[in-house]
């Protein structure tokens, strides 16, 4: 199946129109469609993998150019690829959290009060994303960044810092889209979808930093490389998890199976950096967080 910009740009165009683009990916059987995507991409039959590699890259801006392998068992294997030496360089300053994902930016800034923002005039309560009321006041002063992934980008996310993972908690959940049409429409969107919240402690200083993995239609499941579990829409517990789990800066925290959301929060004394904005793109590694000087 020949790729042609033609035809991307016409799929882009289609998509770009709000009310379709909802009306596609929202108005499906979202459960029973991840499941089957879940089971499909599994395939390992290569006529089957190229195939469906080809459908993807024809209407998408999948690029490969950067993976360690060209050749993939199974559409999974290629939703799941690794990165070649050195396509991401970690920003190490130690003062920096670097994005733990390839992603583009979407709501951020300073947490007020007791809300973030999903869009632009759609605020949300940070309790129901969190499920957690500690925890909610521990950021009520914080800041936090959203970052989504899209269906072509690369698939893995990675520890924003050296930090140590204390708790997981699994929150079951829809698959709603989290591409902006749906934000726009479907309140509270990511408190209703199935997500992780991963707390974790900063090595240098002990701050708390807390990711939310947020899953989407056609995200089969979340990988978490340190628990014993896959996280998908079957799982139904333990939803709390004690963990004790430590990565290095740039190191591989799990995975997802398609685009979907990340959502990191961070404590008073952390701001984002001075070039992050929503709507911009930005690779794992680069700088995305840091600690505040004093006063």
């Amino acid at each position: 199946m020949k790729d042609t910009p033609s035809s991307r740009r016409l799929m882009s165009r289609l998509l770009d129109q709000e009310d379709l683009n909802f009306l596609l990916t929202n108005r499906l059987p979202r459960a029973l469609l991840t499941r089957f995507m879940g089971w499909f991409s599994k395939i390992e039959q290569p006529l089957v993998a190229r195939l469906s590699i080809a459908v993807w890259r024809r209407f998408a801006d999948l690029d490969l150019s950067e993976a360690r392998q060209q050749e993939f068992r199974s559409m999974h294997a290629c939703f799941t690829r690794e990165l070649k030496e050195g396509a991401r360089p970690i920003n190490a300053a130690p003062d920096i959290l670097a994005s733990p994902c390839d992603a583009i930016i979407g709501a951020c800034g300073p947490i007020d009060g007791t809300t973030v923002l999903q869009a632009k005039g759609a605020p949300y309560p940070l309790l129901d994303l969190l499920g957690d009321e500690d925890l909610v006041a521990h950021y009520r002063k914080g800041s936090y960044v959203t970052l989504r992934l899209k269906s072509s980008m690369y698939h893995r996310f990675h520890a924003p810092a050296d930090l140590q993972v204390e708790h997981v908690t699994y929150i079951s959940g829809d698959v709603w889209n989290v591409n902006p049409p749906a934000l726009k429409r479907v309140e509270g969107l990511y408190c209703k979808n199935e997500r992780a919240v991963i707390r974790s402690r900063l090595n240098a200083d002990g701050a708390l930093l807390t990711l939310v993995p947020v899953a989407a239609i056609l995200v089969a499941s979340i990988r978490l490389h340190w628990l014993d579990v896959l996280l998908h829409l079957r799982y139904r517990g333990p939803n709390e998890i004690p963990t004790r789990a430590g990565f290095r800066k740039g190191e591989e925290m799990g995975w997802f199976e398609h685009g979907s959301t990340i959502i990191a929060f961070v404590p008073e004394g952390y701001g984002l950096c001075q070039e992050i904005e929503t709507g911009r793109g930005i690779r794992m590694g680069e700088a995305l967080l840091r600690r505040l000087p004093p006063g």
